[in-house]
């Protein structure tokens, strides 16, 4: 066959790839984008899209009996995971049909066929034919990892087989105690699964503000999530249909699934990296490169969860736009990956941008705490006994916001608006300036006057 000869050869059709292969055929340069698997990535096909149609999905169980309390008699509900599923596999499809539109469109040629590196300018084609690209974007994105090997590990699913289930598990094991383990937690509880969470720190969200951490762990055990922490599964057999995890703790529990969601490693396997002479980052084996997206081989970049960067679509885009711009636009673009907000859509959601409470302290000198913890109104006619955290972080020299941290259901959408504020560089002033929407549970983030805690450092710190 014969050689292709680009502009611009984008491994990878996620989001980050994607973004980056319109843009750059925007400004005028030849692009092809080569995908082995479906146009959309991880967060189309089986991430952020399908899981929170399933998030939906699992609320309203929620909502039916929150109905009575609000005059509501609501004959007995019925789910179907068939229908679910059906309907869910249905909108990833116009979706990754969209994808493809909008790529095409912007006149990039997509090539659904695997990529790899032969030399720093030549790649190989799945179908055999050869690109030799002026530049090379790898937006290979990341890959769920089940960590060491342990037995039975093949009974073990992933966040990739998780959407592709032919029934709902009655009972169901999840390994983890970030954002995919939690999320997916809340969804199973929600749909009428018994769920227990194995994790082995000493509690879930490692990373995030202690007082959230503790929150949602309340609020998830009180609707009944069985958390266990410093443990993990060693173990796992099958036996017909059931499967046991057999825990370091020397206790094991039966389940019709065992779910590991431990974290993702970036996807540079079998790229033919080494070939290329790209470095990799030593830290977490992503592709190491520089503020804007560059590897050590100047043409060849990097953007999205292959990197070492942050995981989360918005900012592979945000990147691949970037790249598209500085390379072809000329127009020099960084990305600035400070203040970014972030949702974990469990039940309730976390929403959080900035510092943490311990970070903060780390960093300033004086930090004053501002938090509200209460029962939404909502609540007050429900009989559900969730409660609301809402928490701002203050440098108190210079009463700039640093942090903010809410647990709620809407907190999701509170934060996005909130992630703006901080940008900007909003004081507690310009909080405490801003009228306050009236009854919402997000007027507290104005109204919040006195300080729940004061931390000066000392000079001995």
């Amino acid at each position: 066959m014969a050689d292709l000869d680009v502009d611009l050869c984008v491994i990878g059709g996620g989001s980050g790839g994607v973004r980056a292969a319109r843009i750059a055929a925007n400004h005028g340069a030849k692009v092809i984008v080569a995908e082995e698997y479906r146009m959309g990535g991880t967060c189309v096909i089986r991430g952020c899209v399908p899981k929170k149609l399933m998030v939906y999905a699992s609320h309203i169980h929620q909502e039916i009996e929150d109905a009575a309390g609000f005059g509501w008699s609501i004959p007995s509900a019925t789910f179907d995971w068939a229908t679910l599923i059906a309907n869910k596999d249905k909108e990833i499809a116009r979706l990754e049909a969209a994808y493809t539109t909008n790529v095409e469109k912007s006149g990039a040629k997509i090539v659904k066929a695997r990529a790899v590196f032969e030399d720093a300018h030549t790649l190989r084609l799945s179908t055999g034919e050869k690109v030799n690209a002026k530049y090379v974007l790898i937006a290979t994105g990341g890959a769920p990892n089940h960590g060491a090997t342990i037995p039975g590990i093949e009974h073990v699913i992933s966040s990739n087989e998780v959407f592709h289930l032919p029934k709902l598990p009655k009972r169901i094991v999840i390994q983890g105690g970030g954002y995919i383990a939690l999320e997916f937690a809340c969804i199973f509880a929600g749909l009428g699964s018994d769920v227990t969470v194995v994790y082995r720190g000493d509690n879930i969200l490692r990373g995030f503000d202690e007082d959230v951490r503790t929150h949602v762990r309340s609020e998830m055990e009180a609707e009944g999530i069985n958390i266990i922490t410093g443990c993990n599964v060693t173990k796992v057999d099958k036996h017909g249909e059931v499967f046991t995890a057999h825990l370091s703790s020397g206790s094991s529990i039966a389940a019709d699934q065992v779910m590991f969601a431990i974290g993702r490693h970036p996807n540079v396997k079998g790229l033919g990296l080494e070939k290329a002479g790209v470095a990799l980052n030593p830290v977490n084996g992503g592709v190491a490169v520089n503020e804007f997206s560059q590897t050590n081989v100047p043409h060849i970049y990097a953007v999205g969860d292959v990197t070492h960067r942050i995981n989360l679509t918005p900012v592979a885009i945000r990147e691949g736009h970037a790249f598209a711009d500085t390379v072809f636009g000329n127009r020099l673009t960084r990305v600035d990956h400070n203040d970014i907000p972030t949702a974990v859509f469990s039940q309730p959601q976390v929403g959080t941008v900035g510092l943490t409470e311990a970070e903060a302290r780390a960093q300033y000198t004086h930090v004053d705490i501002y938090k509200a913890n209460f029962k939404p109104m909502k609540a007050t006619m429900s009989g559900n006994r969730s409660r609301v955290l809402m928490k701002l972080i203050v440098d108190a020299s210079t009463d700039r916001i640093l942090g903010c941290h809410i647990v709620s259901s809407d907190a999701a959408e509170i934060v996005q608006v909130v992630g703006i504020a901080m940008k900007m560089k909003a004081t507690k002033a310009d909080f405490d300036s801003t009228m306050a929407l009236h009854p919402t549970s997000a007027e507290e983030l104005v109204t919040m006057r006195t300080p729940f805690a004061r931390h000066v450092r000392q000079a001995a710190e």
